[in-house]
């Protein structure tokens, strides 16, 4: 435990220091001492303006132009007021905000009135922006509204006077040279990504910026061999992560094109690498898995960027640098965490989940993981991010991972995982008419002395699905003591999921008709209450199957999920599968 314990600290004390190094040059550079740096020539023109893959409702854009702003799940009527003189009501309220990304509703509806209310924010925006929120001066949050700006400039621009179009090009060019002098004050991951790809557009999108796009591109080149790993997946293991950045970098690749400028070589292999995981972490229904801090899933922009793929083959069945199993038969589609979290500077938003599972039955969810709900901090947040939302074994009601939570360090700087499983093991195999995945991780051995292994065996025919959670000492063998070694096998069911529980066992009823049984040989199970936390359409109450039990005395615990029932007919069960508990050795 001694050795646990100074690890987590070491890791904690590199990953503060870092951070807070970063955090005193960016309040440095953008302070009003620095400020004047940033003024100077401005370019001439914009020459292209990216396009926004994001879809757009032009009934919110008749929200807007009414003052209700409606974002990150909370609305705000401003009532006559300047949007920017009011008290957000959350952080990512005002990162929303800020950002801009909502002028594309207003160009979805193309009209004067439109544009004219464009201009008209754009401008209340550039006249505040010496007293501003200072969330809108973070880097991800500038990066984010630059983007924005450059791909509506024909909404914004269209139409107006000399005048505006100078202060315009005037507060462009002054939050580009800003983000070229912060843009590794920032946090690490997504948001200095997004900075990179916003100086990169803004150097294609503007006139006379040739010395400035060589440096942005090799920027961006860095940062995407630091970030994209080599099997397509991102660094922080989130999958929803890759559709968001793919967002931006194919407008990117197009506006190279548009400009007659080679692309990156660097650029194009990670969108080509990016893509095909998109169907790697979709489900059934066509979400993605929940794991990381993926919430739901965009469905209308997963099928626009979808369109930009022209292999359109198989999904992978693994990838080893991002962690994940997948096993697809029949209509069955099971999905696996088998990853060691991601580097700290990387893992603000990374979850418990290790050995954790998700599977749907045709177009419908089955077992999940609990998801994210709305905003990026508070208990809920905590909540989603233990290894009790996840549908794998938990503790003495701890979790694999430990967080920088709950103090002043955790509040500024995030909350990033610091401690956690250093040895997962992943291996797959097929066997007698079944896809077998055999694993296991260290995360309790620090606190417990235990070993979680799991094995997962999914039949040819996606009928079937047998599971074996062992427990064992760190050198192989028999846990030896009796101690904390309480375990609870959770298996989180979808909402639509019906669970009832007899003397026959435990029966899932999905809306079609499907039914699903589950059986255990483990000493307690019971039907406990469960969440589905949403990032969009809001928190849904459902069940969770639990198994309850301790280590010592139950060192392999056996569970079966079988199809009985397709339409409301029953068949037959098959017989349970045979599996080896672990040997005392």
């Amino acid at each position: 435990m001694a050795i646990g314990s100074v690890s987590g600290q070491g890791r904690q004390f590199r990953f503060a220091l870092s951070a807070f190094s970063r955090q005193m040059a960016f309040r440095y550079h953008a302070s009003l001492l620095y400020r004047w740096r940033y003024t100077g020539a401005v370019p001439e023109r914009l020459l292209i303006a990216p396009i926004d893959l994001r879809t757009a409702d032009p009934t919110t854009a008749l929200d807007i132009y009414a003052g209700r702003f409606y974002f990150s799940g909370e609305g705000l009527d401003i009532n006559g007021y300047s949007v920017f003189d009011v008290d957000p009501p959350s952080d990512a309220w005002a990162r929303e905000l800020h950002g801009f990304g909502w002028l594309r509703h207003l160009r979805a509806t193309d009209t004067a009135i439109s544009r004219s209310n464009a201009r008209s924010l754009v401008e209340e925006w550039i006249e505040q922006a010496g007293k501003v929120d200072p969330i809108a001066m973070e880097t991800g949050v500038t990066a984010r509204r630059v983007i924005s700006w450059l791909a509506q400039a024909p909404l914004i621009l269209d139409g107006c006077d000399l005048a505006f179009y100078r202060r315009f090009m005037r507060s462009l060019t002054r939050q580009v040279r800003y983000l070229r002098r912060t843009a590794y004050d920032g946090p690490q991951g997504m948001p200095r990504l997004r900075v990179m790809i916003a100086l990169t557009s803004a150097a294609l999108s503007m006139s006379d910026q040739t010395r400035f796009l060589k440096q942005a591109s090799k920027w961006l080149d860095q940062e995407l061999v630091r970030q994209i790993l080599p099997d397509g997946g991102h660094i922080s293991r989130n999958p929803a992560a890759i559709l968001e950045l793919l967002l931006d970098l194919l407008p990117l690749r197009q506006a190279f094109t548009a400009r007659g400028v080679e692309t990156s070589r660097v650029l194009l292999s990670a969108i080509d690498r990016m893509m095909p995981m998109l169907r790697y972490f979709r489900q059934g229904d066509g979400s993605f898995a929940r794991f990381n801090g993926a919430g739901d899933t965009p469905a209308d922009q997963l099928a626009t960027v979808l369109a930009y793929d022209d292999v359109r083959g198989a999904p992978l069945t693994s990838t080893p640098h991002s962690g994940y199993q997948r096993v697809e038969a029949g209509t069955t589609i099971m999905i696996v965490d088998a990853g060691r979290p991601p580097p700290t500077d990387f893992s603000v938003d990374a979850h418990a989940g290790c050995l954790s599972f998700e599977m749907s039955s045709g177009r419908q969810r089955l077992i999940i993981n609990c998801g994210v709900p709305f905003g990026s901090t508070g208990p809920l947040h905590r909540l989603a991010r233990t290894t009790a939302a996840h549908s794998t074994v938990s503790l003495n009601d701890t979790s694999q991972c430990r967080f920088l939570a709950r103090s002043w360090i955790g509040d500024w700087l995030g909350e990033a995982v610091i401690a956690g499983p250093t040895r997962v093991k992943s291996e797959r195999r097929f066997e007698a008419g079944a896809t077998i995945l055999e694993m296991g991780h260290n995360g309790y051995v620090s606190r417990y002395a235990i070993v979680h292994e799991r094995q997962l065996a999914l039949s040819d025919a996606g009928d079937r699905l047998d599971g074996l959670d062992m427990f064992l000492a760190p050198n192989g063998k028999p846990i030896s003591r009796s101690g904390k070694d309480a375990f609870a096998i959770r298996f989180h069911l979808h909402p639509n999921v019906q669970v009832t529980q007899d003397s026959n066992g435990i029966s899932l009823a999905l809306p079609d008709g499907e039914t699903w049984a589950f059986a255990t040989d483990g000493p307690e199970v019971e039907i406990e209450e469960s969440i589905l936390m949403s990032n969009s359409r809001g928190n849904r109450q459902t069940s969770q199957i639990v198994v309850h039990g301790r280590a010592q005395h139950n060192p392999a615990v056996s569970w079966q999920l079988q199809r009985v029932a397709v339409g409301g007919r029953r068949r037959a069960l098959a017989p349970p599968r045979q599996r080896e508990a672990p040997a005392d050795t």
